[in-house]
């Protein structure tokens, strides 16, 4: 987050567990984060391969554009979820690495 954050990304943390990471007021869930701050581009799950199915409806419920699993999480069900729901799905990769790679390019 402090990586997207100082390349110019808005990012919104969730976590039930948090007021705040890295500054930024923390959400308990994703619903409670969209209806704040409006729908997001990117849900970006730091999060077990076994709880992303519940994240990916979450996603598509506020109206997401994409979900990303970061490196080692992998969820063919929260992908098949997301991508019904008509989000881009990316897994097993981290944002970081890919966006220094990309903006390499």
């Amino acid at each position: 987050m402090a990586y997207l954050m100082a390349s110019g990304y808005e990012c919104v943390p969730v976590n039930p567990n948090a007021r705040e990471v890295l500054g930024v007021r923390c959400y308990g869930t994703l619903a409670e984060a969209a209806a704040a701050t409006g729908p997001f581009d990117v849900v970006d799950v730091f999060r077990r391969s076994e709880l992303t199915p519940l994240i990916a409806r979450a996603a598509v419920a506020a109206g997401a554009r994409c979900l990303w699993l970061q490196l080692g999480v992998v969820g063919w069900e929260a992908a098949r979820i997301a991508h019904e729901g008509g989000l881009a799905v990316v897994m097993d990769r981290c944002t970081r690495i890919e966006h220094a790679r990309i903006g390499s390019a």
